[in-house]
């Protein structure tokens, strides 16, 4: 009975990678309190994951959109104002070969929202949302590392780094707080908001993940004397994850999904906006492993039989954080009584190359500027290119996925329309090789292994020969093979070359 060693690990690897557009419309009345539409201005709006389910062949994701519609007014002062509707929706999307014990990681965001009016009393929106679909499969499996008291077993093995799953966890972190405004200001309605989840950092101790980042708020409000105001605030979000087991060592990722939002403003006395907010906040766990993988075996003295299998593994993962301040002088038109509200930044990634020991990420930053004059809205879009690069890459055949987060962002308004952007970007770095192990197992001898009479034999060397191959056909060892034939790079072996073959003493 061949007795071996093993070893548990747990195998984290990526299914499938999925980006689908789904569109949410409706059609939305205006409430008797509001005054009929003229035109609409810009339209914004913030999405919520409240549920996401996987199943066979099938992702369902359950979500609303809080929606910011900013319109002209038809009163006799054509004043700007503001719808709030709601779309809820529900989605189920085709995700050939998943399953329902898969992991699902989700990211969401709007790419277009349209806005039409139907009649002074009912506006139809059309929003296309994009949802990033990550599904991972989680197998525990058993892999032989040793063979135990056989010491006529031979055993080809392979050291690699593997990255093994710790665990996956999830928690809802919560952050409730009041938005104060300038005390001149009677709130009347919020025309416009967005929430930004940034400056994230986790901190490992005591079996706990400490997920911490902040909520940054923008909105635009009209006062009761209808003046515009913008207010940005930020909110810390602060969640414990328990993860037993869990080292300073290990890789960490966490992934936030705003599940709901409540944005509301208070008494006019209290000069202040109520905000809450859920999040879930996603936790993965991996532990680099080295593992001496065994490849293939022999026994010298009886012939055994093994079973083999692949398995897709990933290794070589990599978390880096690189900081990126873009400066950049643009033009607005006809700034002459413009007044600059807020400006709304989207960044986005649009090709990536590899060059020698880096990758080069190049992008984009939209710039939508909101401006006012006698209490008429206007916006101006302008887009800014930009280039980074992630130097001094040990390994670049990997898979590599970036994510912008905006850190900070600061406009100074010039001359005639001259406006000087200075925005600061962390760059969020996500790296990882797919491989196939070659697992083996279920080893049993079928019986002794057939005599030979010779004691050495003379062999003449084929392409794609190797010593462990020699050895294994003619029962003998690489290091009686090396000995006997003064063999100096074992990894070289050059066909039609003599070599002699000794039976295994």
């Amino acid at each position: 009975m061949i007795e071996a060693g093993r070893e548990k690990i747990c195998i984290h690897r990526l299914v499938a990678n999925k980006k689908e557009i789904i569109i949410c419309e409706g059609d939305m009345i205006v409430p008797d309190s509001k005054p009929d539409i003229l035109n609409t201005i810009c339209t914004s709006g913030i999405v919520s994951i409240y549920k996401k389910e996987v199943g066979d062949n099938k992702v369902r994701v359950d979500g609303n959109l809080n929606i910011y519609v900013m319109y002209l007014s038809e009163d006799s002062n054509g004043k700007t104002r503001a719808l709030n509707p709601s779309l809820d929706f529900s989605e189920n999307i085709n995700v050939p070969n998943c399953s329902s014990d898969m992991n699902l990681e989700l990211d969401s965001k709007i790419k277009s929202i349209e806005c039409k009016v139907v009649n002074g009393r009912k506006i139809s929106v059309k929003v296309a949302v994009e949802l990033e679909i990550k599904l991972y499969s989680d197998e525990e499996i058993d892999i032989v590392n040793s063979i135990l008291n056989q010491d006529n077993i031979k055993v080809l093995k392979k050291e690699t780094k593997i990255n093994s799953l710790v665990a996956v966890k999830e928690n809802k972190v919560f952050a409730k707080d009041t938005i104060l405004i300038d005390n001149v200001d009677n709130l009347a309605e919020i025309l416009k908001a967005s929430v930004n989840i940034c400056n994230e950092d986790i901190k490992i101790s005591y079996n706990k993940v400490l997920a911490k980042a902040e909520a940054e708020f923008k909105i635009v409000y009209l006062t009761e004397d209808n003046r515009i105001k913008p207010v940005t605030t930020k909110i810390p979000l602060v969640g414990f994850i328990d993860i037993p087991n869990i080292t300073e060592e290990n890789i960490c990722d966490v992934n936030y999904q705003i599940q709901n939002i409540i944005l509301k403003p208070n008494s006019i006395e209290e000069h202040s906006i109520y905000v809450e907010l859920e999040v879930m906040a996603c936790c993965r766990v991996y532990e680099e492993k080295n593992i001496n993988l065994i490849q293939d075996l022999y026994s010298t003295k009886k012939e055994i039989n093994f079973k083999e299998k692949q398995v897709n593994a990933i290794i070589n993962r990599n978390n880096i954080k690189e900081n990126k301040t873009i400066r950049e002088n643009v033009k607005l038109k006809d700034m002459r009584n413009k007044k600059m509200i807020d400006v709304d930044v989207l960044a986005s990634i649009t090709k990536q190359n590899k060059l020698n020991s880096a990758i080069m990420f190049e992008g984009d930053l939209e710039f939508r500027f909101i401006l006012e004059e006698n209490q008429e809205i206007t916006i101006q879009v302008i887009n800014v290119p930009f280039q980074h690069a992630f130097e001094n890459l040990s390994d670049l055949d990997t898979v590599n996925n970036v994510k912008i987060n905006i850190k900070s962002q600061d406009f100074i308004i010039g001359e005639e329309g001259n406006i000087t952007c200075n925005i600061e970007i962390e760059l969020i770095l996500d790296s990882y090789k797919n491989t196939k192990l070659n697992v083996i197992d279920e080893i049993e001898e079928i019986g002794d292994r057939e005599e030979q009479e010779y004691n050495v034999i003379i062999y003449i060397t084929k392409k794609g020969d190797t010593l462990w191959k020699i050895a294994k056909k003619f029962g003998s060892t690489v290091e009686q093979i090396v000995e006997i034939n003064n063999i100096e790079e074992e990894n070289r072996i050059i066909p039609d070359k003599k070599l002699y073959i000794p039976r295994y003493a």
